[in-house]
């Protein structure tokens, strides 16, 4: 199982790129100050959503001028786009990559789920990119929307083929659908962002993993 970045798109050449010494530096610090530009506007946009960023409030922040914030990204949909390339590479390294350490089929699978409640737990305060973007970019379709709805979907197919994987395992009844399965476990982290984040109500990710338990006693080989 395997899960893929979402959609490439090209990089507005940075200023940086064209001065280059000969020894890589000049690129090197370019590209280190672009990943420190895009882990600020990560934690902005965490507090004020993915249309809240602009180069004007990323420049206050990191107190850059906003030409030297805009020759990194050229437009404000490059500037999300970044954004939501460095969440969705976070959210891999921390959900799906330590699950492949564990068996195929169920251990796998829990894992995966272990991790995401851990993820989603951590994120009650700040907020999750997926979720708010899905409500800001909904109905509105271009490029930032497509960026967003790529790396959701990776997501969850590679969660249906870990659901397919503990059906060969026969950890799961053959009956069973992983796109049911996979969907069912996306409403519990859906439910408990809403219980928790808006709600306030405590218990709910008790509930969420006592949600994960019996969606998969009901589906058990």
């Amino acid at each position: 199982m395997t899960v893929r970045h979402i959609t490439s798109l090209s990089q507005v050449p940075q200023a940086s790129q064209t001065t280059d010494d000969g020894s890589g530096r000049t690129l090197m610090k370019g590209r280190q100050t672009k990943a420190t530009i895009v882990n600020a506007a990560l934690g902005l946009a965490s507090q004020i959503g993915l249309e809240g960023l602009s180069i004007g409030a990323l420049a206050e922040v990191t107190g850059m001028s906003k030409s030297g914030v805009f020759a990194h990204f050229g437009s404000r949909e490059e500037l999300q786009i970044s954004v939501i390339r460095e969440y969705h590479d976070q959210f891999e390294s921390e959900v799906f990559y330590p699950a492949l350490s564990c068996a195929r089929g169920l251990p796998r699978l829990q894992s995966l789920f272990d991790n995401w409640m851990q993820r989603t737990t951590t994120e009650i305060d700040s907020g999750c990119i997926y979720i708010s973007g899905a409500v800001e970019f909904d109905d509105r379709p271009g490029s930032v929307r497509d960026a967003l709805a790529s790396s959701v979907n990776t997501w969850q197919n590679a969660l249906q083929r870990s659901v397919a994987q503990a059906q060969v395992e026969k950890h799961l009844t053959a009956k069973a659908d992983p796109l049911q399965v996979a969907f069912e476990i996306h409403g519990l982290i859906l439910a408990l962002h809403y219980e928790a984040r808006f709600l306030r109500n405590s218990g709910a990710a008790d509930r969420a993993r006592k949600g994960f338990s019996e969606i998969v006693a009901r589906n058990q080989a």
